[in-house]
């Protein structure tokens, strides 16, 4: 094996928005910029990792994830936009705090995912299994063979479609999608090879610690 087929990839949630912050369904269709906190989230991850000689940054095409790796474009770094790293669509819902209607219509979406009927999904929104077969197009795009001189990624997408990622690029049954926490700016640190992906750094918080109090 090559070397040329290994990949570090470094995948992150975006930064906090007024959204998250007010417990607000936010999902594919709403395009919500970063608050204050974000802001200093996204200036705190990249004074961590500004060192790290990324080849490349991969985003969503919703400006928060845009805004959290700003200052990684400005170096400038390549960058391009992938839309099956979009968030889950969560249609109705989204632009809604969580009423006892949302709760419910969540708490019966797991109920259906944890029987394992990925095919369930919220009123005009996405199931995991419509999730997963866009992610898979998208990983496969961006470990490519045409992409060979990109051999350390950053990645800045969503969090249940982060979940939903994690549980695919290791294995696991999508119903284990809670396994993996996804704070404001979580991040996991993949290896690539042969096909296979292993977790090196898990759930990792440690540039929020530069966030002065």
């Amino acid at each position: 094996m090559s070397n040329a087929d290994k990949k570090k990839i470094y995948i992150i949630r975006h930064g906090e928005t007024d959204y998250n912050k007010a417990g607000v369904v936010q999902g594919r269709g709403i395009n919500a910029d970063l608050n204050a906190t974000g802001i200093a989230q996204g200036d705190a991850f990249y004074e961590m990792y500004k060192s790290v000689p990324f080849d490349k940054v991969y985003t969503s095409t919703l400006k928060r994830t845009h805004q959290t790796v700003k200052k990684f474009l400005e170096i400038p770094l390549p960058w391009e936009q992938v839309a099956g790293l979009d968030e889950m669509a969560w249609g109705k819902h989204e632009g809604k705090g969580i009423s006892t209607e949302v709760r419910e219509d969540f708490e019966k979406l797991i109920e259906s995912w944890n029987a394992g009927d990925y095919d369930a999904r919220p009123e005009e929104g996405e199931s995991p299994n419509d999730v997963y077969k866009r992610q898979a197009e998208a990983m496969n795009y961006i470990v490519s063979k045409d992409k060979e001189n990109e051999k350390t990624i950053l990645i800045c997408m969503h969090g249940r479609a982060m979940r939903l990622l994690l549980c695919q690029l290791t294995g696991k049954e999508l119903k284990e999608m809670d396994f993996f926490p996804h704070q404001n700016t979580s991040l996991y640190i993949l290896n690539y090879a042969d096909g296979e992906y292993e977790i090196e750094t898990f759930n990792s918080l440690a540039h929020l610690q530069l966030i002065e109090e």
